[in-house]
């Protein structure tokens, strides 16, 4: 059975973006893009950031593309860009929550206490994403947010199935420990 967001991607579209083709470009665009940006929303918890990331993305990608020299693996290459990216804007988050003034954040009236506390649990599970690999991190997004299977990841990150699957189960054992008290501030 099929994830229910995998992305097919034409291999002519890619070999025609590549030659300089904008129609290719944007059908790659069209075809990637919904991905892309549930798994940005979901990493990042912010439409705005995961749009802004989605769009650099691409922009990273219309310039390298060229440098692609299997067609086929545009569907990884792409999400390794996003994973980056994401990377960057949550470690910019862990800077602006160092920053804030925890005390402040508690003494929120009442009708925001829920929201605060959103924020924080939202903060644990990313610094618990970033306490695994970024392939551990790749392969938990696939899964959770994009819904492939472990033998769809396989052919996206170019390993054994019985490797992926052995990597989702150390993942999330690595992350429910850390979310349980093992945290390494």
């Amino acid at each position: 059975m099929m994830g229910g967001a995998e992305v097919k991607i034409d291999t002519a579209l890619v070999l025609d973006a590549q030659k300089g083709g904008q129609e290719g470009f944007t059908r790659l665009y069209q075809a990637v893009a919904p991905s892309l940006y549930r798994t940005a929303l979901y990493t990042l918890g912010n439409s705005h950031d995961a749009e802004d990331v989605v769009s650099e993305t691409f922009i990273e990608a219309y310039r390298g593309l060229g440098g692609l020299r299997d067609p086929q693996a545009f569907v990884p290459w792409i999400y390794r860009i996003l994973s980056a990216r994401c990377n960057r804007k949550i470690r910019e988050y862990v800077r602006a929550r160092n920053e804030l003034d925890i005390d402040e954040l508690l003494q929120t009236p009442s009708d925001q206490s829920e929201l605060v506390q959103e924020v924080l649990q939202r903060t644990d599970l990313i610094k618990a994403l970033q306490s695994i690999s970024e392939e551990e991190r790749q392969i938990v997004i696939l899964s959770v947010v994009e819904g492939y299977t472990a033998k769809e990841i396989a052919a996206i990150v170019d390993s054994p199935q019985g490797t992926v699957s052995s990597k989702l189960f150390r993942a999330f054992k690595k992350m429910r420990k850390y979310l349980e008290g093992g945290k390494q501030s």
